[in-house]
Order: C-alpha cells, then structure tokens, then sequence
C-alpha cells in the first residue's frame, strides 16, 4: 500500500515562518511521499517561495508540487519553480515523475489546470478573443495532463492540480464561480489517462471527497477544506487511508 499526503493552498507569506514545519514533522512516519496541490505562496514573490521551501526542508520524503493562481500572481512563476526544485520540491507543468516506494512505482501527473465550468454549464472556444483564450488555454491543459498520464509505465497513477476536475468537490462554493474553479475537461482527461486518484485544491468552500463520471477517486486537499496540515490517502486499498494527524489546519 502507497500512502500519500497531500495539502494545497497554505498561502505562505514572507512573515509566515514556522506555521507549517511543525504541523509536517510525522508526514514520513505517515507517508510515502508528499504532494502539494497548488497555491503555496500568498502572491507569488520569491520569498515567500523561499519560505515555504524552509517549512518542507526537513520533510524526507520525496516532494512534489504544482503551482496555483495565487503562485502566478506577480508573475515570477519562474523564479518560484527554480527556488522550489532547488530546495528538492519536483515542480510539475503538464508533464510527470515517477517514484520507486520499495519497489512500487507511482507516477504523478500534474498540471494547474484552469477553468471554463462544467457539463451543461461550461465555456466553450466561440465568439470574443478572450474568451477562445480562456477555453484554448484550459483544452491545452487537459491534453497535455491526458498524455502525461497515457505515457506513464507505473503501478500507480496519481494526478495531481489545482484548479478541480469535477463538481463534487465544489459543493459549498457559490455556483456562480464554478467556472472559475475548474474544468470537466480535466475530468475527461483523468478518464482517458487512467488515474487512479486526483488530487486538487484552489476551492476553500468545497467538499473533500468526490469521483469524476469515469470513476477515479477526487479528494480537494485545500487546507480549509480538509481542517488538517495535510491529509493521507492510499493507492493499493480504500483511497482515504484514516491515518491522517488530527491537527488543526494552517489556514490562509
């Protein structure tokens, strides 16, 4: 059995120094790996990646992340991966890595994502520029999340985003910001690739647990969402692995 932990949206700023580190000191007697669903800076500035890379630097096992809205914001996205895969976090962009647990190999997909809503009320490539951009730009996502995950040779294979790839684990945010939340094209993509667990953030109001139409598993690991520093999930058995410390979430 792989476990899994996985938190997303901790917003860390520069004064924000040791409100993670102590809550990640049991993930590797808990947990095989660490994946990090997105939005780990407040803004995006270097140094608040360089702060949240001091929080994990003591976490052994290996780390895994993709990046959120709230990582793009001042447009250093750059400079956020470099700092984060120079302090050992694998930042993941529509492409994969695969890890070896004991001889188990786990292949993590992941991209941000972005959105454009849901079946029967989804934005669809017609009419303004701005519009075709925003579909264009998610139907890009998508394609390259499916191919990662198609190309994959592993045991496992876990996707890992920010923005949702189903309605499920949007339930308790305001329909009206649905579209801007995620995608079902996401969800087609996890099908067709052949996930068997996806893991997101980027909705605080939202449900933890849910499945896109084909079936995989979906767990929204926001921080306000799971009450926690981070949950534990499993492949090789029941998804949602119970294993998780009952400690009180690092909030934004």
């Amino acid at each position: 059995m792989i476990r899994i932990a996985a938190f997303g949206d901790v917003h860390m700023g520069r004064d924000s120094a040791g409100r993670l580190a102590p809550h990640l000191e049991s993930v590797s007697d808990r947990a095989d790996l660490l994946l990090v669903a997105g939005d780990l800076t407040k803004r995006g500035y270097p140094e608040e990646a360089e702060a949240f890379v001091r929080e994990l630097a003591a976490v052994p096992v290996p780390k895994v992340a993709v990046l959120g809205n709230h990582d793009w914001e001042a447009d250093h996205p750059d400079d956020v991966v470099r700092i984060l895969e120079d302090g050992g976090i694998r930042v993941l962009d529509g492409d994969s890595t695969v890890i070896d647990v004991d001889g188990t190999r786990v292949g993590v997909a992941g991209t941000k994502g972005f959105g454009g809503g849901f079946v029967g009320a989804c934005a669809t490539a017609f009419g303004e520029p701005e519009i075709k951009a925003f579909v264009h730009h998610t139907q890009e996502l998508a394609r390259r999340l499916e191919q990662s995950l198609s190309d994959l040779d592993t045991d496992y294979k876990v996707a890992l985003l920010h923005f949702a790839p189903c309605e499920d684990t949007l339930r308790g945010e305001r329909l009206e910001i649905y579209p801007f939340l995620g995608s079902y094209l996401l969800g087609e993509a996890l099908d067709r690739g052949g996930a068997d667990l996806a893991l997101h953030g980027h909705a605080h109001a939202g449900t933890e647990k849910g499945t896109t139409a084909g079936g995989v598993p979906v767990r929204n690991v926001a921080q306000p969402v799971i009450g926690r520093a981070y949950n534990v999930y499993c492949l090789g058995g029941d998804a949602d692995c119970e294993t998780a410390p009952a400690l009180s979430a690092t909030r934004a």
